[in-house]
Order: structure tokens, then sequence, then C-alpha cells
């Protein structure tokens, strides 16, 4: 009796220091963790300073995709380039387990940065149209690549915290909305081994640097990009009387698309409807025949979206007929994606996961955002995706601009330079955390387990 009664009070206390034991084994974790972070982080800061001093525009990424490559292969990583264009792919094969895919976008955008950086960007290059254009990294790509740099080389380093497959991938063309695509068109899925879990992150000022956002479900918006070309008739600009002006007739269009958010589409449901641009005309006294507008729209409602549509094509078409013009206008729509979905269950475990990597404190609940990405083609194949933020807003400035009101520079911004430090720390240590996590146990009590999360989520 008095054995039994001592064995029950040993298995008590073994018990109630479990938690204590636990938490110092964390504890430890992230300490060692961020010692290798720490290890990696020169290297890291090397490769943004580099990549954001020489952008490249989507779908010619040559050079960064090369950089990026070279890094990835140096550590052990089995490296194929040239996938859908500039993309690649980063193979590391650790025993038998789950296969996980990380992916960073690889493109800039046609931007002339104004951030004063002593690194900032100051070049040019040719777009798709033959126009010379300025080339920023205004979107944190650049930081994106720099943290799966590191990321992969901490991975590589430390087999012994993981098994499995990690797949890595540096993606163009996402701010065309064609990257994706094209990898998937080239094999991305069955050339190579097929994810049970994807995972990417996007740093923008939502945050302040040093924390991360996680959003379960719909994360953001479908897009949708349109150029229409309305049609006039040329003129001496001293004359319109003899002429049919297309930029008018732009100017009333754009008008009346406004009220397509505020008069059609039921309160309550998001749609954005932008004109980016406007391109008519060479000379100031003469009226040109035709003019080009280009435009964005974001729904994350599928009704929405073909109601939304719908009723640009209509609208454009009828304030072209108003105005007597020749001939209907063209509307090009050129690429689209659908929303972001994050598996509920899979992003219930990642939050946990992160809350444990960076405190609690340091982890945010978000609502989904406006913006758009191509991520979504990647789920779309049937792979469970987690799609988190990483906060990039200098802490100080980020609760100034809180307390007045003011609105930091957003991503696409000529001005947008992340905080670096801590933004680039925090992107590498929630990566790993969140690799070392879905890189362990099997492959089936993975997918189980998401499976069994989704549909209780349900």
């Amino acid at each position: 009796m008095k054995k039994k009664m001592l064995f029950a009070l040993i298995v008590s206390i073994v018990a109630l220091s479990w938690p204590r034991v636990a938490a110092s084994q964390s504890s430890a974790d992230n300490e060692a963790t961020k010692k290798e972070v720490d290890a990696v982080y020169p290297a890291a800061h090397e490769l943004y300073i580099d990549i954001h001093e020489h952008p490249e525009l989507s779908a010619h990424e040559v050079e960064t995709a090369a950089k990026l490559a070279e890094r990835l292969r140096s550590v052990g990583f089995d490296v194929t380039e040239h996938v859908g264009g500039t993309g690649i792919v980063a193979l590391m094969k650790n025993g038998a387990g789950p296969t996980v895919m990380l992916r960073t976008e690889l493109d800039a955008l046609p931007v002339e940065e104004k951030t004063g950086l002593p690194y900032a960007s100051k070049i040019h290059a040719k777009d798709d149209a033959g126009h010379d254009v300025p080339v920023m990294h205004a979107c944190g790509h650049d930081l994106h690549m720099a943290a799966i740099a590191a990321t992969g080389t901490i991975m590589a380093h430390s087999k012994n915290t993981w098994h499995g497959t990690l797949i890595l991938i540096g993606q163009p063309a996402e701010e065309t909305i064609g990257g994706a695509t094209g990898m998937i068109a080239a094999g991305l899925f069955t050339r190579f081994p097929k994810p049970d879990v994807a995972v990417a992150l996007h740093v923008s000022n939502q945050l302040p640097a040093g924390q991360v956002g996680v959003t379960p479900g719909i994360y953001n918006t479908s897009a949708d990009s349109l150029k229409i070309t309305i049609f006039g008739k040329g003129g001496h600009g001293s004359a319109p009387n003899t002429a049919i002006d297309p930029i008018v007739i732009a100017a009333r269009t754009i008008l009346a698309l406004q009220t397509i958010v505020s008069r059609e589409v039921k309160p309550g449901e998001l749609a954005v409807v932008t004109v980016g641009y406007i391109n008519a005309g060479t000379k100031n006294n003469i009226i040109p025949d035709h003019a080009e507008m280009g435009l964005t729209v974001r729904t994350r409602n599928a009704d929405v979206r073909k109601q939304v549509l719908a009723a640009i094509d209509r609208i454009t078409t009828a304030e072209a007929a108003a105005a007597g013009a020749p001939r209907a206008p063209e509307i090009d729509h050129y690429e689209g994606t659908d929303f972001v979905y994050n598996d509920p269950a899979l992003a219930l475990r990642m939050k946990r996961v992160l809350e444990a990597a960076l405190g609690k404190q340091n982890v945010v609940t978000e609502e989904p955002i406006t913006a758009s990405e191509d991520f979504s083609y990647f789920v779309e194949q049937g792979i469970p995706g987690f799609y988190f933020s990483l906060g990039g807003a200098d802490p100080q400035k980020f609760a100034e601009a809180k307390a007045s009101g003011i609105l930091l520079p957003s991503n696409h911004s000529p001005l947008f330079a992340p905080d670096v430090d801590p933004a680039l720390h925090t992107g590498i240590e929630a990566e790993v955390a969140v690799l070392r996590n879905l890189l362990s146990g099997s492959a089936e009590d993975l997918r189980k387990s998401i499976a069994s999360g989704s549909t209780k989520s349900q």
C-alpha cells in the first residue's frame, strides 16, 4: 500500500512538473533558434541589400533568381532553375516524413524609389512594352528572399531537428499574376514532389516589425486586371466639334465606374474598382483617336466578382455609345487570381507554433486584407495553405502613426521601406519554427490532423 501511495505521489509530482519542463524546453529551443538566426543574419542582410539595390521586373528576374539559387545550392539544396521562366525549385530530402513547400517571390515593381536609403535602387529597365521605367522592390520581396535563403541555411545545417522533404520556391512574376501558373504549367507538382502543405509570408507596414499576423480562412481578395481602349476621332484641339474626344469619354467612364461599388454592389459586400492609369494623346492641341485605361478590381464573393466585371463592361460600352464613338471599346481582361485561403485548422496550429516561438504578444489575429496575389493557384491544386503577415514598420513610427491617425507608406509606395532589423530576424525565426513543426511526425498524421481540424472548424 505504501509503495502504491509513493508511486502515486511520484506520478503526481512528475505530472505537475511537465508544464514547467515543456516551458523550459520551449525557452531553450527558442534561445537556440535565435542563435542560429544570429549566425546567418549577416549573410541574409547582405543578400537583402544586394537584391534591393538590383531589382528586376516581373518575368525578367534572371540575376535575382541566380543569386537565390546559388545561395541555396551552396548549403546543400538540389536546385533546378528556369522552372516556368525564371522560377527556381530547391529540394532537400531528409528521410521519411511530410513534404512542405515554402515560397518567396522574385520580382520588383516599376516604381521610382524615394526612400532616401543609402542602398536605394537607381535601376531603370525596359518593361514589356519597351518603355524605360524605374524599378524598385516596393513590395518587400527582397526581404522575403533574404529570409528564405537564411531559413534554408538553418534547415540545411540542422537536419536533426526535422525530417521529410523541404521544397523552397523562388517564384517569378507575382506582381503580374503569372508566375504561379507558369511554374505549375512547367510541372512544379509533377516533376517535383507535391507538398502536403504550402507556406508563404508577406511583409507590410500594417504591423510593427517583430510581430506576425495570422488570418484563418479567407486571407485577401480576388484580383482582376483590365485594359480598356476607348476609341474616338482625332482632330485639332481648337476644333473639338470636328472630333470625338476619347479623353472626355474616358473621364466620364472613370467617374461612372465609381458608382458600381457605391450604387450596385450590396452594402457590406467588399468590392474595389480602381483606375490605375490613363494613357492618351501626344500634344496639348491634338485630340487623339484613342485612350487607354488600366483597372484593378478586387472582390471576395464569386457572384459579386461577376457582377462588377459585367457592370464595367456595360458602363464602358454605354459611355462610348453615348458619345458617338466610332466603335465599341476593347476590354481586355488579361490577368486574374482568386483570393488566398488559409486552411483554418492549419492556421490555428501555426498560430500556436508562432506564439511559442515569438511570444503570444507578438502574434496577432488579423482581418482579411484587400490586396491580392497568386499564391492562391498553389492552394487550388488541393494543397492546404498557410499565408501569414510579417510586420515591417519601425515600432516607434508605427506607434506614432497609430496615435496621430497618419498612415505609414503602404506596399507599392515609392517610400515603402521595411524596418529590416527586426523584421528580417522575425521572418527567419517564424519560417524556421513553422517548418520544423510541419516537418515532424508522419505525412499521414499531418494530413489527418489538418483534415479533421478543418472539418471541425466548418
